[in-house]
């Protein structure tokens, strides 16, 4: 522990002497700081970033940094798997707004990592400028990363709907993965498509959309409440095209104070509660 206090004060008193102007208090509120790195994690971490080119002045800029910018911005660097966004990306997100859920939020959320090539993949949107400005107050547009159902929920416990039995636990559609690549999703279900058969609500779609399956609506609900604090379809269920070991089409929604429900609803079947999910085809 002597060693750990001599080598703080080693590394703050230089760093003291060339921010004059400190009071007394800002000095101790500096000390005060709760520390979580080990004495071996902050050797590791100064070895590995100076091997990587870092330099005094470099190391200095972060201490000087006003409010601490720099350092957060670092770590929000890390913890975004080290991943820039792309030209699309940042047009898209400043199109969308908070309906924008990219890498940055699955990685955030998820805790899930990006390789590089996923993220090369996912570099340019399928939608353009046009389309996205029509959809941008009704959509969401998400990155999805490869996590089943189970996975996500694995994620984000406390929002799903909690029970002894969960029906679609040994149900082969609870390990299918989201297909990594860009969704347009309908923020609630088409409308007018309640008290609907499944075919009826088909023939609703247009032709630039398609109906997603629920691996890919469940992520793009779950991610949307973990970064807004919103949570979709409080009210009704949404059909998805995946069906369960029945043959039946898995249902998503009444996401209120319970949790997300996962459900099933017979293609025939017409309930003023149950309509139907839609995502735009992308190009």
């Amino acid at each position: 522990m002597v060693y750990r206090i001599a080598r703080l004060k080693r590394r703050q008193e230089p760093d003291l002497a060339e921010r004059p102007g400190l009071t007394i208090q800002e000095v101790c509120s500096m000390s005060a700081v709760s520390r979580t790195l080990s004495v071996h994690q902050e050797h590791e971490l100064l070895t590995k970033l100076e091997a990587a080119g870092l330099l005094s002045e470099d190391a200095q800029r972060i201490i000087q940094s006003r409010s601490n910018t720099l350092a957060k911005r670092v770590v929000d660097f890390i913890r975004r798997g080290g991943y820039t966004a792309s030209t699309d990306e940042r047009l898209a997100r400043l199109i969308m707004g908070t309906n924008f859920l990219g890498i940055e939020e699955a990685s955030r959320h998820f805790g899930v990592s990006f390789t590089q090539k996923q993220t090369r993949e996912l570099a340019e949107i399928p939608f353009t400028e046009a389309e996205l400005e029509a959809v941008k107050e009704t959509h969401v547009l998400v990155a999805c990363y490869p996590m089943s159902i189970l996975e996500i929920r694995e994620a984000a416990p406390k929002l799903f709907y909690q029970s002894q039995y969960v029906w679609y636990d040994s149900d082969d559609f609870a390990d299918e993965k989201a297909k990594l690549g860009w969704l347009l999703v309908r923020k609630d279900i088409v409308p007018g498509s309640t008290d609907k058969t499944w075919d009826e609500q088909q023939a609703m779609l247009a032709e630039n959309e398609e109906t997603p399956r629920a691996v890919e609506l469940i992520y793009s609900l779950i991610l949307y409440a973990l970064a807004t604090g919103e949570r979709l379809m409080p009210n009704v269920y949404a059909r998805t095209t995946t069906v369960d070991s029945d043959g039946v089409h898995v249902s998503v929604g009444y996401f209120g104070a319970y949790g997300l429900f996962v459900d099933y609803a017979w293609d025939d079947d017409r309930w003023y509660y149950i309509g139907v999910s839609s995502a735009r085809k992308s190009n």
